[in-house]
């Protein structure tokens, strides 16, 4: 039961956009920016992935199931498949330039400080471009956001993660703009 009356039944974000609407709508377009603009040279499903990543680190069980059926779903993974990602990057089947992103994003997870010059320069090395390297770290910035929103007023979020990987082809179609918030126990 989250701290405050939501005034719903709605489990993770979904609930806390649903109380204050005024504020879904800004974090919704950021999300769509973020994890959606086709103008980006990341795929949408490398960004999940980077968004489900720092949920992961964060422990925000909501955000990186969501986020990780999502990156499934685009990278046409399993949810073992995202789980071995999750637990260990470093040796998961990904290119090196995703490794080194994933890598910068755990540092931001951390703390912005954390991010090293090497770890930028790994990145370039890898062929990722300035933009890569930014809408990495804007991503992790703002799950970590995310996620302190969703875990800090303790809202809920249902156990069954096929329920996740079910929603994410519906997710993926709707983007975050103005979509339902229907999703149940």
């Amino acid at each position: 039961m989250a701290y405050i009356n939501l005034k719903n039944e709605l489990p993770g974000i979904r609930g806390l956009m649903a109380y204050s609407p005024d504020t879904a709508k800004i974090l919704n377009e950021l999300a769509e920016i973020l994890l959606r603009d086709d103008e980006n040279t990341l795929s949408r499903g490398d960004r999940e992935l980077i968004a489900t990543y720092v949920s992961y680190k964060n422990d925000c069980f909501f955000c990186q199931n969501v986020h990780g059926a999502l990156a499934g779903h685009y990278l046409k993974l399993t949810i073992p498949e995202i789980d071995a990602i999750k637990s260990n990057a470093v040796s998961a089947p990904l290119t090196d330039k995703m490794k080194a992103l994933l890598e910068i994003a755990g540092s931001v997870q951390m703390g912005g400080k954390s991010v090293q010059e090497q770890q930028i320069t790994t990145a370039r090395s890898a062929g990722a471009t300035d933009r890569e390297i930014h809408d990495t770290v804007l991503i992790a910035a703002a799950f970590c956001m995310f996620n302190r929103y969703v875990d800090g007023l303790a809202t809920w979020a249902p156990d069954d993660r096929q329920l996740y990987v079910d929603r994410a082809p519906i997710r993926a179609n709707e983007g975050y703009i103005n979509t339902p918030l229907n999703i149940t126990k």
